[in-house]
């Protein structure tokens, strides 16, 4: 489990158990509302599905009709866990059906894509079901409870199915509170988004590199140092992704390197000063012996503010006859 995670689950340690919360006690509107914390929200959804059991219809439907839920945050499932679940199935039967909503030509899964993966496992061509009707906020809230407080979903797993389910909720206070997540937990889940590129190509392919204090020190790091710190970023980063470096120490080393690398370009005459669009970093100006450069980040400028700074060039070096 990843420390965010275990802080997190830390500061709900309180909330009673699932068994120990009754219906009568929730109280509902048309949206979907949380006891605190993620104890509290899991205890919530757990009810809400069965909310959704008692009133829907049973049916035995085709399992190939029968596609996941898009807010699903999970991405890689335990192959042996799932083997296990199939064989059991085999044996006994599916003990609990999974519950669908019906979405144009197909059934999105509300609760139970282990059961509905085992079956598919198992070459079986039809699944014990509840057809239910079902909001997409709901959606989105089940499926992001459901998993958020397990430790085999990373922090970037979760991270991405927050953002997807971001336009069900009116703002990001709601959300955080239909999750059970303090708002500083849910922006901590958010940091990934700021990462480069190169970092989020291999957290896609591998979700466990980074967990999420790790991602937001690193996203502070590189902001604090800016182009040295993604310069620097660059030729650390692999050393993560090989295993060689442990994640909660790439921030610092990061910081580290590129403060050495400022340090060393100023003895030796080079100077960089940064010029920044509110709190970004728009660009910078470096001077050396041989050269003076001005790089700007592109989407930076307007078209007339691009036209400006190549006129005012051209004017500074335009040849002037005698």
């Amino acid at each position: 489990m990843s420390n965010m995670r275990e802080q997190l689950l830390a500061k709900t340690a309180g909330i009673r158990k699932t068994s120990a919360i009754k219906e009568d006690e929730v109280k509902r509107t048309d949206r979907t509302q949380t006891a605190p914390g993620l104890a509290g929200a899991l205890a919530v959804a757990q009810i809400r599905v069965q909310e959704l059991e008692s009133t829907g219809t049973s049916s035995q439907l085709p399992v190939a009709e029968v596609v996941p839920n898009p807010w699903q945050p999970r991405k890689v499932f335990n192959e042996a866990k799932l083997g296990d679940l199939a064989e059991s199935i085999r044996e006994v039967g599916l003990m609990q059906p999974i519950v669908v909503r019906r979405v144009e030509s197909a059934y999105q899964i509300v609760a139970g894509e282990r059961r509905w993966r085992a079956h598919k496992i198992l070459g079986l061509d039809t699944i014990k079901s509840v057809v239910v009707e079902c909001s997409d906020s709901d959606m989105a809230i089940l499926a992001l409870v459901e998993n958020i407080s397990r430790d085999d979903l990373s922090d970037f797993e979760v991270s991405q199915s927050i953002r997807r389910s971001e336009k069900e909720f009116p703002n990001r206070k709601r959300m955080a509170e239909a999750v059970g997540l303090s708002r500083t937990g849910l922006y901590q889940f958010l940091a990934f988004d700021k990462l480069p590129s190169f970092i989020l190509d291999d957290l896609h392919l591998h979700p466990r590199l980074l967990g999420g204090n790790a991602a937001h020190a690193l996203v502070g790091a590189i902001r604090k140092h800016g182009e040295e710190g993604i310069a620097a970023a660059k030729e650390i980063w692999p050393l993560v992704v090989k295993g060689n470096m442990d994640q909660g120490k790439v921030a610092s080393a990061i910081g580290a390197l590129a403060t050495r690398r400022a340090t060393t370009e100023s003895a030796s005459g080079r100077s960089i000063d940064k010029f920044f669009s509110g709190k970004e970093q728009a660009g910078s100006i470096t001077k050396d012996v041989n050269s003076f450069t001005v790089k700007i980040k592109a989407g930076v400028l307007t078209e007339a503010q691009e036209t400006q700074i190549r006129e005012m060039i051209s004017q500074m070096f335009h040849h002037q006859p005698n």
